[in-house]
């Protein structure tokens, strides 16, 4: 080996082992902050479950049990012990994914959510796909023709997105297309006939029914998905297009735009080759913030379609005051969002090379 190759190979090595450092570092740290944000969202669950005006003990034996019961009770669920010891206890019990037992359903929390969660899913994942395909388009369209009757129908769309309240808008359409005209079912998943007739592993009736073949099933499925979908999708949309105009007209604004026009390239390319490519990791950021926002927005669209999912579920926890219901919910949600930004920032370094 001459002299040349042994300096390559002596400088390539150090470089190799101070990029694996480095990127052992960075998993390390994202590691950390994942599990620091877990930690505080048990400490604020533990916390809203000991300061909510409710009391676990009545919730359980009821009003009309006698103090003898009420102290038993209370000592077995371990309500006499310091908070240290009950946050431990919490810990441990989440840990084991033991979220404790549904006053309301007299079933764990852990099935219940397991068996409601498939439908806040399909909801929320149809209502994102909805409000990307429209919005996003729309943001880049209104920021291409800024000042024109185009921009001003794009931002007069999202201002009645961002300002109609959900719940109204969807009691106006079953009004409107159940009652008068007949078009949508009038809530649920699926109609009451078909119920008990797809039972798969994920319990998701449109995936279910696709592995079984069961076309008819699926297309009902769809059919009580549509309207509730749309309406969470139209409240997406205003944001994302909002969101993707507001990112447009910065990088229309940038010198490497004029320079592409300075040198004869064409409209379409400038805008979605050039412009578009670089507001992609933001887009991904804002979608990943509206997916998140639809999970908690169900709650009030699932209650005015009777859709039963995770809102549904935590709002009839909240009217009976089971708090492990609420908690359990609470606590599922803020894993899912830790869950998609994760997943967004995974995906961030292979769009984007600069954030590697």
């Amino acid at each position: 080996m001459s002299m040349s190759q042994t300096t390559e190979t002596s400088t390539a090595s150090p470089a190799r082992s101070s990029r694996f450092l480095a990127g052992g570092r960075k998993v390390a740290t994202s590691f950390a902050v994942i599990l620091t944000t877990l930690f505080g969202l048990l400490v604020i669950t533990f916390v809203v479950g000991r300061l909510v005006p409710a009391d676990p003990v009545i919730s359980v034996i009821g009003d009309q049990a006698d103090q003898a019961t009420y102290d038993r009770v209370y000592k077995e669920m371990g309500l006499d012990q310091p908070l240290y010891v009950q946050f431990g206890s919490y810990l441990s019990d989440v840990v084991r994914l033991d979220l404790g037992q549904s006053t309301l359903t007299k079933q764990p929390v852990a099935s219940d959510l397991a068996r409601v969660v498939p439908a806040t899913i399909e909801l929320a994942t149809l209502a994102t796909l909805i409000g990307a395909c429209f919005g996003i388009p729309l943001g880049v369209v209104a920021a291409v023709n800024r000042g024109t009757w185009i921009d001003h129908v794009a931002r007069v769309v999202g201002l009645l997105g961002y300002s109609t309240p959900i719940f109204w808008l969807g009691t106006i359409v079953i009004l409107i297309f159940y009652a008068h005209l007949g078009l949508i079912p009038p809530g649920g998943r699926i109609y009451i006939y078909n119920e008990g007739i797809i039972d798969g592993p994920t319990d998701s009736i449109i995936v279910d029914s696709l592995i079984a073949g069961n076309f008819e099933i699926f297309w009902s499925a769809i059919h009580h998905l549509l309207a509730p979908a749309i309406i969470l999708g139209y409240a997406a949309m205003a944001y994302l297009s909002r969101m993707s105009r507001s990112f447009m007209l910065e990088q229309l604004r940038q010198e490497y735009i004029l320079t592409a026009r300075a040198k004869g390239l064409g409209k379409r390319p400038i805008i979605w080759r050039h412009a578009f490519r670089n507001i992609r990791v933001q887009l991904l950021t804002v979608v990943a913030l509206a997916y998140c926002g639809l999970l908690d927005g169900t709650v009030l669209i699932e209650t005015v379609f009777a859709w039963p999912g995770l809102g549904q579920y935590l709002t009839s926890a909240l009217f009976v005051a089971d708090m492990n219901a609420v908690l359990g919910a609470v606590l599922l949600i803020g894993m899912i969002s830790i869950a998609i930004n994760l997943l967004s920032d995974i995906v961030y370094r292979f769009i984007d090379p600069r954030t590697r």
